[in-house]
């Protein structure tokens, strides 16, 4: 098979590891790619929102299978072009691809499947939105509705706080057109755990819980990322709670976008909440996590390209998807600064040392490769992840690889697995 993955981040060179073992994968190719995906396959230079191009570049490089790894391709209709010319893609059409890339379409899918999720309000108009926040106060979570990079959903404690949000989002455009609609919903309070599933439009094969830590202090303090670091599996959602979890949040999904026409094929991802009253789904995306991918493919003993390629045509009854029970952990190394502005551009040195702990594969996200040197380009730069007997080894095996590493004005949250040993009792 000739593979083209699509996107740059640390999620696209954990993929391209893990598909560059499959003996079915003879060519590699990555668009753009990054420093790490370089060592895996051929790095093009073309962009993820550059649909033309991509389908130019699948037709000339004669692939027989894309994978999308972020969002907005296949938001756009990244799977829709590629079926036009005859091409497979992992990843959902574009009205399917609306469960991340609208919050409003995403919520009322969920309420006509009768998936279990906070309740909530869809505005087109400020001042109507003003008068529902100053009617029901707060705490809330506003959400603007398109793609804002992740940090278009904002958790507000007063009113006060929801009204800024909501002319911040609505009036100033801090997200541009995907503030032009919000969604106001009912504040959730638990602890989180993402749960994703392959699905071929009707049958699912999920894959182990996971936890990602998204703000960007110790002790999930200060702003929202990308996210900081994850493991798996996620004591909270324990393996024998897989089966009933995806009939509540993943098979419904599935019906609904097939009765409609527009079967799911990709990898189905449920953000849930664990609340007082259950587990509720906070949202769905339409593609792997970035930093849950790097954990879960670390465990995941299956031929990804096998199981890929099953899913993209419908026929992922006969393919089997076996995980590891050991523990992975992955700890996000930033650029001090992050989420906000950060300086790029510093050379990166012992990732060979750090790959050499027992277990241990480092990730390259923002990343550039130069004269065979590493050096950083973006806000999240390193993946280290690491396979352990349990979370407490992986947790060790990670940050003894991250202690080897070394960059100017490197960040990285120093207890990521907490929350899991807590509740383990370790």
């Amino acid at each position: 098979m000739r593979i083209l993955i699509v996107g740059s981040g640390g999620r696209e060179h954990a993929l391209a590891w893990k598909l560059r073992q499959s003996p079915l994968v003879m060519d590699l190719f990555i668009a753009p790619g990054n420093g790490g995906t370089a060592q895996e396959g051929v790095n093009v230079p073309v962009a993820d929102s550059d649909l033309p191009g991509l389908v130019a570049l699948a037709k000339e490089k004669r692939i027989d299978l894309v994978v999308a790894g972020p969002e907005a391709p296949l938001v756009l209709g990244l799977q829709n072009a590629l079926e036009k010319e005859g091409i497979p893609c992992f990843g959902p059409s574009a009205f399917a691809a609306n469960l991340e890339g609208s919050k409003a379409f995403s919520k009322t899918v969920m309420r006509e499947s009768g998936v279990p999720t906070a309740p909530f309000m869809v505005f087109d108009e400020f001042e109507r939105a003003r008068a529902f926040v100053q009617e029901r106060g707060a705490p809330l979570v506003i959400k603007a509705d398109g793609l804002a990079a992740g940090k278009g959903v904002v958790v507000v404690k007063t009113t006060e706080e929801a009204l800024a949000t909501l002319e911040d989002m609505m009036v100033r455009k801090v997200f541009g057109s995907a503030g032009d609609r919000v969604v106001v919903e009912e504040a959730l309070t638990g602890e989180e755990a993402s749960f994703l599933a392959f699905c071929d439009g009707e049958r699912y094969a999920v894959l182990p819980s996971a936890q990602d830590h998204k703000a960007v202090g110790e002790g999930d303090t200060g702003p929202n990322t990308g996210g900081m670091g994850a493991y798996s599996p996620a004591p909270i959602l324990p393996r024998e709670r897989y089966e009933e979890t995806a009939e509540l949040v993943i098979a419904p999904i599935l019906r609904n976008l097939a009765n409609k026409g527009q079967p799911f094929r990709g990898v189905l991802y449920a953000g849930l909440m664990y609340t007082d009253k259950g587990p509720m789904v906070l949202e769905y995306n339409v593609r792997f996590g970035d930093p849950e991918c790097q954990p879960l493919l670390l465990r995941l003993d299956s031929d990804l390209a096998e199981i890929m390629l099953a899913c993209a045509r419908g026929d992922l009854g006969g393919v089997e998807v076996r995980c590891r029970p050991e523990t992975a952990l992955c700890v996000v190394m930033a650029a001090k600064g992050y989420p906000g502005a950060y300086p790029k551009g510093m050379e990166i040195t012992g990732i060979p040392e750090a790959d050499a702990v027992p277990g241990v594969k480092v990730f390259q996200a923002g990343t550039r490769l130069e004269g065979g040197k590493i050096f950083s380009s973006g806000g999240r730069i390193l993946d280290v992840t690491a396979l352990g007997a349990d979370l407490a080894q992986a947790q060790k095996a990670a940050y003894e690889a991250v202690g080897r590493i070394h960059f100017q004005n490197s960040y990285f949250r120093g207890d990521i697995g907490a929350k899991g040993l807590k509740r383990i009792g370790g």
